[in-house]
């Protein structure tokens, strides 16, 4: 296990793992240690951009700041054990708790109620100093009495039971809301949170993007492990820099026209066939678009930016057309269907190039394999979830 401190990366960085006793932090996911072990290729870097839901098992943790923070690795039990869509904080044997035997204090800015079996959310009133309010894992069916509040920066209701978002129009100063892990339908009733910056509904029940056309200020937008089949309704997210939409039912990619300040994109693990639709995401800098339905890499002419491309587990015979992406660092395409050397051509400006993953390819099967990449690509420093060393 080696290998797992190596893929320790800046926090702002996609790449960021390491262990935490028997858990990894992947970026925002939690995975069982053990679990991750036994995963052959588990260690490849498309995985560590799945937006919290891609990996299935999980569980996000913003506070470690997250780049997400705890993912979505719950200690859901993967061999079958734990209902894997049971929140990861709670049981269904657990009864909630009066809190009137929660103590409170007034001067607090930062308010912590984790996991305390908190049922409803009621006697908040004397925290008219806080600025966070952290409820997750807790076994609230509504979100209420939030009214006195009014200087909320940040609200935490994830993995709770919650069917409705309502009641949050006098939090007027909230600038990041996670409502990760409920039993959400719909996006409704936000209207009033004009100044969000970072909203998580991560892990619902999702089926379209709605409601979103007064978050001009909005930075971050997470809808992964959803139902959502269509990508719309964002023209009026100008702010936006993160989309994070893995793991849902789109096969299209469309209507991000809008989005110029885009420097994120990840919709892993959908139903996407052609890479179309970029054009006007002149500042991407991030694009993970691995276990799709692609078949030929194209549409990224006008995304010189891109540091990172991820287009692992697709369907592509050929490295093609990104010739022009000088700026690439990271450059995934593990698990599809190269054969021909001549394709590392397509990286040769990249001078920048460190890390490449082409496992799992045809190309694999060649003795010289390692050999033959470091020769055609001198900068890189990494083969799969291997670094050279010199």
């Amino acid at each position: 296990m080696d290998n797992v401190n190596n893929f320790c990366s800046s926090e702002t960085g996609v790449l960021c793992c390491k262990k935490e006793g028997t858990f990894i932090v992947w970026r925002r996911y939690w995975a069982p240690l053990d679990w991750l072990c036994a995963c052959q290729g588990v260690f490849t870097p498309n995985m560590a951009s799945l937006s919290v839901g891609e990996l299935q098992e999980m569980e996000v943790d913003r506070r470690g700041d997250s780049e997400e923070s705890g993912d979505d690795e719950r200690r859901k039990s993967i061999n079958g054990d734990v209902d894997p869509n049971q929140p990861s904080g709670t049981s269904k044997e657990e009864s909630p708790v009066d809190m009137d035997t929660i103590t409170l204090d007034p001067e607090e800015e930062d308010v912590d109620l984790v996991h305390c079996r908190i049922g409803k959310i009621e006697g908040l009133e004397v925290l008219q100093k806080a600025k966070t309010l952290s409820l997750r894992q807790n076994l609230i069916k509504k979100i209420e009495n939030l009214e006195s509040l009014s200087s909320l920066r940040e609200l935490d209701l994830y993995d709770n039971q919650i069917r409705k978002l309502e009641n949050l129009d006098n939090l007027t100063e909230l600038e990041q809301l996670d409502v990760s892990f409920n039993i959400l339908r719909k996006i409704e009733n936000l209207e009033g949170l004009t100044r969000l910056k970072k909203l998580f509904l991560v892990h619902n029940k999702i089926t379209s993007i709605s409601s979103l056309e007064h978050f001009s200020l909005l930075e971050m937008l997470e809808l992964g492990s959803n139902r959502i089949r269509v990508i719309e309704n964002l023209d009026g997210l100008s702010s936006l820099t993160s989309l994070f939409l893995g793991t849902n039912k789109i096969n299209k990619l469309q209507n991000l026209d809008a989005l110029h300040n885009l420097s994120i994109l990840s919709i892993q693990s959908n139903r996407i066939t052609k890479i179309e639709g970029l054009q006007n995401l002149v500042n991407l800098k991030e694009l993970y678009l691995s276990h799709n339905g692609i078949e030929v890499i194209e549409g990224l002419e006008n995304n010189k930016k891109l540091t990172t491309l991820d287009i692992a587990a697709n369907r592509v015979k050929k490295i093609e057309n990104i010739i022009h992406l000088t700026e690439l660092q990271e450059f995934w395409m593990n698990d599809n269907q190269i054969e021909n050397w001549s394709d590392l051509d397509e990286l040769k400006n990249a001078k920048s190039l460190e890390t490449v993953y082409l496992e799992r390819n045809p190309l694999q099967k060649d003795p010289q394999y390692r050999r033959k990449i470091m020769l055609a690509l001198p900068s890189v420093r990494q083969i799969d979830a291997t670094f050279i060393r010199f």
